[in-house]
């Protein structure tokens, strides 16, 4: 992980994005962001707001607050124009969006500003299906319970991954919920190979900011993040929430280097540990990076095979993410490090690589 870029123009920050967004099928927020880059190069209300945090746009993800501002306005039903032009609010993506956009950012600058301070939190429980494979291998190495430690875990929604359900390779693979939130055929190729008796013992996670999704404004600040015309992963949040609400979870308030390094301050015999995130790392400063991954090294040095440390993350690695662990002890009792999977940068499709 090398420094935080602080010094890319705003101008670039929002061409990245907009390529982004285009890329993952949302060619709403494709559209919208054309027009926030035109709104900032003629100085209108969108560039009144993001000029005062364009010193590190790249780095605090500022056009994905933005936009996720503005989306609250829609669900909360203070920008009904707007709201036409969202399917996550009833409507429809047809007509030009942007006089409404910049119509509801004028009219709610102030609001939109009171939000701008407010880390982005995209807790895609999509993800799940990228980091199924690593756990179910875990527990088919070890034999042993998990231990879930999860970095950056916003509403905890991944903490409950087996909370779901599984289907693939049209019925050879089933496991986990019958009803609720089930992925359909989420890999393409090989399907990852399940463990018979797998068991999670603890879950926990930790957040600088957590989200309760089991509360309306919690449910609505995880929406806002998501991309009003991708109405699939609004469906799956919806379902998450409802199973949010049956199996609750402990999310800490806490700095993720801080929490690591007293969550791995002593083995945990009897459980396999997985320190585990998604997306989190390019959020972290360098400092913060460098003691987590320091302390989870630590860990996995003291590892003995009735106390395994497992570092299972799902990072970006160009137009696709890469699902990696690294594993102590070793399969040869040192240190394995594997590339199981490439995924969506939201979850499916997973193309999964690992050990089968």
């Amino acid at each position: 992980m090398g420094e935080r870029r602080r010094d890319l123009p705003l101008i670039d920050v929002l061409a990245l994005q907009r390529t982004a967004c285009e890329r993952a099928g949302s060619a709403l927020y494709a559209r919208i962001i054309d027009a926030m880059a035109d709104d900032v190069r003629s100085d209108g209300p969108c560039a009144r707001v993001l000029r005062p945090w364009a010193d590190n746009a790249m780095a605090d993800a500022i056009p994905l607050r933005f936009l996720a501002a503005v989306h609250a306005l829609v669900l909360t039903g203070a920008a009904p124009e707007l709201a036409a032009h969202y399917p996550s609010a009833g409507g429809t993506a047809d007509g030009d969006p942007v006089p409404a956009f910049l119509g509801a950012v004028e009219a709610h600058r102030g609001r939109i500003e009171a939000s701008m301070g407010l880390a982005v939190q995209t807790n895609e429980v999509g993800r799940a299906t990228s980091l199924f494979g690593g756990f179910h291998l875990v527990a088919r190495r070890t034999g042993l319970p998990l231990r879930q430690l999860e970095v950056g875990a916003s509403g905890g929604l991944l903490l409950r991954w087996d909370r779901y359900g599984y289907r693939a390779g049209g019925g050879a693979l089933r496991w986990g919920a019958e009803e609720g939130l089930v992925f359909d055929e989420p890999w393409t190729g090989d399907l990852p190979a399940v463990a018979p008796d797998l068991a999670v013992a603890e879950r926990r996670g930790c957040d600088q900011a957590p989200i309760d999704p089991t509360s309306d404004e919690g449910a609505t600040r995880l929406r806002s993040f998501l991309w009003p015309d991708q109405v699939e992963r609004r469906t799956r949040l919806d379902a998450a929430i409802e199973v949010a609400r049956r199996h609750p979870v402990t999310v800490d308030a806490a700095d993720a280097s801080d929490w690591i390094e007293a969550q791995l301050a002593a083995p945990a015999p009897g459980v396999a540990t997985v320190v585990h995130h998604s997306i989190v790392l390019q959020y972290l400063p360098r400092a913060s990076f460098v003691r987590l991954r320091a302390a989870i090294e630590a860990a996995g040095a003291r590892a003995t095979p009735d106390a395994p440390v497992h570092w299972l993350r799902m990072e970006p690695a160009g137009d696709v993410a890469d699902v990696r662990m690294s594993s102590w002890p070793g399969r040869d009792g040192g240190h394995d490090e594997e590339l199981l999977a490439t995924t969506g940068y939201h979850g499916p499709p997973v193309t999964w690589l690992g050990d089968r």
